[in-house]
């Protein structure tokens, strides 16, 4: 679809597929690749160098935009949100630092949590979950990358 067409909607929501490039701009990020599920609470966002001021209340971190040139790197910092323990899919707890941030999808901007960890085994190096999704979404299980 192009940006210049107007987005599907059902519901007065957008329909996405199960895959799309979100921009996180507060955090110089554009076009992450993102894994939609409904299965999971919280959203994710894959990062490395992790280091945590919990007395000032910060996080910096390293973003890589392109998983397959591990050299490019981005250096992001943010407020500390939150700091939690998650359960991952396969069943571990993680203490994480959650952070508030505006993502946009096509013309849509709105603010979600994401939790910073390694999500280097997966394909997508973001993961958006039900929290970030249920007002704005309806999802379309069968397509991807629909808000492109």
């Amino acid at each position: 679809m192009s940006n210049n067409t107007q987005h599907p909607q059902f519901d007065g929501k957008m329909v996405i597929g199960v895959a799309e490039k979100i921009d996180l701009p507060e955090l110089g990020l554009s076009s992450v690749a993102t894994r939609i599920d409904t299965g999971a609470k919280t959203s994710a966002l894959h990062v490395d160098h992790i280091d945590v001021d919990e007395e000032a209340g910060k996080v910096k971190f390293w973003f890589h935009p392109d998983s397959h040139d591990v050299d490019k790197i981005i250096k992001c910092s943010a407020k500390i949100h939150d700091i939690r323990w998650i359960k991952s899919s396969n069943g571990e707890k993680e203490r994480r630092c959650v952070i508030k941030t505006p993502a946009q999808i096509g013309d849509l901007h709105w603010d979600i949590e994401l939790t910073l960890t390694d999500r280097s085994v997966m394909k997508h190096l973001m993961l958006l979950g039900r929290e970030a999704l249920t007002t704005h979404f309806v999802i379309d299980p069968s397509d991807d990358y629909l808000a492109d």
